[in-house]
């Protein structure tokens, strides 16, 4: 199974970005999938998640009222709207499956999704 997450890229602090994340070898519109991220110097931190089916999504506190997560079950992808990018958005972003909402908490040995993406560069500027 491989994931792949696409359309990071560099912004002004206060513009947007739309993240994709595709998989091989596994259908994602059945798992739950998560968005993290990891900064400079610091760990890989959840994000959003969205359940299988997408009936229900969570957001960690930094992102609520300014990401969404979604699906599009016919193309079999899960994207994040990132509006009102913030310096502190700066981070490589990361989509993985099969994801518990409890790894937007902590990601340990137990709540680790199995695979994850290459990650992709999101860089807000001032």
């Amino acid at each position: 199974v491989q994931l792949q997450a696409s359309g990071g890229g560099s912004v002004q602090a206060g513009g947007s970005l739309r993240l994709s994340c595709a998989a091989s070898g596994a259908t994602l519109r059945d798992y739950g999938v998560g968005w993290f991220r990891q900064a400079w110097g610091k760990k890989r931190a959840g994000v959003a998640w969205i359940s299988a089916p997408a009936d229900a999504v969570a957001y960690v506190d930094s992102v609520k009222g300014r990401f969404a997560i979604s699906r599009d079950n016919d193309q079999d992808i899960v994207y994040l709207d990132m509006n009102d990018l913030k310096l502190e958005d700066t981070a490589v972003h990361y989509c993985a499956a099969p994801c518990p909402p409890e790894a937007m908490v902590v990601v340990t040995e137990s709540t680790s999704p199995d695979f994850w993406g290459q990650g992709t560069l999101v860089t807000v500027s001032s």
